[in-house]
């Protein structure tokens, strides 16, 4: 299994990765603090004196500005492949009183910061609800539906993906490189004398992307977990079998992990 298109998006649009919005028929794009609330709404923390919070002015008569938030992702580490870029449109518009309160506390769910404090002050928040969600993947662009966006979830392990994998790397690399070679030995050649070490180069609920291989010509495969995680506490019972050899019972961990070659990202140059 792997995050549907829908995930993915909703996890480029949680708010922990930058982002930039433009507004229709004003100058831009402007860096912009986002999060999304439960159920997958845009919010906007924006300071009062700033440009973006005078592109977003509402015109007479009219509630909110129709505008862009366009997000990429940013690999974990050198070498690793990327979610893809991601569209999200929409009409914003500023909220006040208890709307702005629970928007608030919805934005510092994903992204806490003391500036929610200030809201009313120094800050607004504005919020829009997706009318159209394009994500861009290795050249292709996948139109989501929004229904399909709101009933996604982001990925629990996205948050902790780039710690998760400097631990596996810094502190087990020796058994992950063994695990992934007992995995991928039939699927792809054997390794050759100067070959550098498998490893995990990226983490999601649903598995792992593992580069193996040559340095000037990686493989890429998918390791599909037996079971998508809900969280850190999961995915390390997951891997405590995997990582501590003396616990370790290798045919059955072995037998309930799904490896494939991913089809296209199969090699990776560098």
């Amino acid at each position: 299994m792997q995050p549907s298109p829908a995930e993915v998006a909703r996890t480029l649009a949680a708010g922990r990765l930058a982002g930039t919005a433009q507004v229709a028929y004003r100058p831009g794009p402007h860096e912009v603090r986002h999060a999304t609330d439960p159920s997958g709404r845009i919010l906007l923390l924006v300071s009062i004196v700033s440009d973006l919070a005078a592109a977003l002015r509402p015109e007479p008569g009219t509630r909110g500005r129709a505008l862009v938030l366009d997000v990429r992702d940013l690999p974990p580490a050198a070498g690793a492949p990327a979610l893809g870029r991601l569209w999200v449109s929409g009409w914003a518009e500023p909220l006040d009183g208890p709307a702005a309160r629970q928007a608030a506390v919805d934005f510092a769910e994903v992204v806490p910061t003391g500036d929610l404090l200030d809201v009313g002050r120094r800050f607004t928040l504005h919020r829009f609800e997706p009318v159209e969600v394009r994500l861009e993947r290795g050249g292709t662009v996948i139109d989501v539906e929004p229904a399909e966006y709101a009933a996604a979830e982001p990925d629990p392990l996205h948050p902790i993906e780039r710690e998760l994998l400097a631990d596996l790397t810094d502190h087990h690399g020796s058994e992950v490189a063994a695990f992934i070679r007992r995995q991928l030995g039939g699927v792809v050649p054997a390794a050759g004398p100067d070959e550098p070490p498998p490893q995990v180069v990226r983490l999601d609920r649903y598995g792992l992307v593992v580069a193996l291989g040559p340095g000037g010509a990686r493989y890429r495969a998918r390791l599909a977990f037996p079971r998508p995680m809900s969280g850190q506490a999961e995915l390390a019972e997951l891997l405590h079998p995997v990582l501590c050899r003396r616990r370790r019972q290798t045919d059955r961990v072995d037998q309930d992990w799904s490896p494939s070659v991913l089809p296209d990202q199969g090699r990776s140059r560098g």
